[in-house]
């Protein structure tokens, strides 16, 4: 498994500081601020000296906590999943721990994917090695249920995973069919499969945003290059070309007084691109607007609001060179200039 980072890696915790999540060859690192818009730390290793394999998964509860999901070597040919929560930035995440394999035991079987519920409960969804989809949770009470079997097949290695503003959690998936979901009717529930969306997609290409009280909208690219919106029982809306590979980065946020959603990917050209439309209002348009310095192929960009809810936009690259750039204290979408952070 490479490299990758399987959800949103810039994170603001509940104290106000900003924390990034970057992958290492057998670790997962994390630097914060010192304080929210301060200095940032040096990168720290999460979970102490286990041994991982090479990318991870993340996902951050309505509590501000930072939950994360890995692949780990076990035996000869072996792997197993591992859990690990991160309560505050400038504390130290908690070690990681074994959550098993949705086989059972065997090879890793792709990455993982991790949410969050509304009762600050993880769901750590995976391929397994039909093709089809497993999940485990948190307990309540502390340990985790039994892998269950979503089902699902041919299903592609990347799953998405989202808690919507209900509390209900949510996973996507993409086969050569289009796009699978499964949802909880209602907070604590089992997952159930929902009316796939027959359409042309490429792997890994799927991001996914909650945008109303009852609604998740998912980001895919076809294979034409288009950038498509979609919302479970409507139809997919086309949006604009995308600007490059893999998914966009999404940030729900307030501009100029307007509930809006902006996306951030990295462009052809190598520079950030970014677009911004009234939430859910397709219909408005967007276009995309670069900014920053080019970035090598394999970089990857992140969104989220700072302390004083202004977005925040970072980029890092394949050698871990992290940039920051922050919206300036005027109307509209303006960032000031990008800054690497030694």
């Amino acid at each position: 498994m490479v490299r990758t980072v399987n959800g949103d890696w810039l994170i603001r915790g509940r104290d106000g500081r900003l924390s990034v999540y970057l992958p290492s060859d057998e670790a997962v690192l994390c630097r914060a601020e010192s304080v929210p818009g301060g200095a940032w730390g040096p990168p720290r290793r999460v979970g102490g000296e286990q041994r991982l394999h090479a990318g991870f998964a993340i996902g951050r509860g309505a509590n501000g906590y930072t939950h994360l999901a890995a692949w780990r070597p076990t035996r000869t040919d072996e792997s197993g999943l591992l859990h690990s929560t991160h309560f505050r930035p400038l504390l130290a995440p908690l070690d990681w721990l074994p959550i098993g394999h949705p086989n059972k035991r065997g090879a890793l079987t792709g990455p993982p994917a991790v949410t969050v519920d509304a009762e600050g409960r993880a769901f750590v969804f995976v391929r397994n090695r039909g093709l089809g989809v497993h999940t485990t949770n948190q307990m309540m009470r502390g340990g985790w249920n039994a892998w269950y079997d979503l089902r699902g097949s041919k299903v592609h290695d990347q799953l998405t995973a989202v808690t919507g503003e209900s509390g209900c959690v949510e996973v996507y998936a993409t086969n050569p069919d289009g796009i699978l979901r499964w949802y909880q009717e209602a907070p604590g529930k089992r997952a159930v499969a929902g009316e796939p969306l027959k359409v042309s997609v490429v792997p890994g290409s799927l991001s996914a945003q909650p945008t109303s009280k009852e609604s998740t909208t998912v980001f895919f690219a076809d294979p034409t290059g288009m950038l498509h919106a979609w919302r479970a029982g409507t139809d997919p809306v086309p949006l604009l070309a995308a600007a490059g590979p893999g998914p966009v980065a999404t940030l729900r946020c307030e501009l100029q007084g307007f509930d809006c959603t902006v996306l951030a990917q990295r462009s052809a050209s190598g520079r950030v691109a970014f677009a911004a439309y009234p939430t859910e209002k397709e219909s408005a348009g967007l276009w995309w607007t670069e900014s920053g310095p080019q970035l090598p192929a394999g970089s990857r960009v992140a969104l989220a609001e700072d302390a004083d809810g202004r977005v925040v936009a970072a980029s890092i690259t394949p050698d871990n060179t992290l940039r920051l750039a922050r919206q300036k204290q005027e109307p509209g979408l303006s960032l000031a200039a990008w800054q690497e952070i030694p």
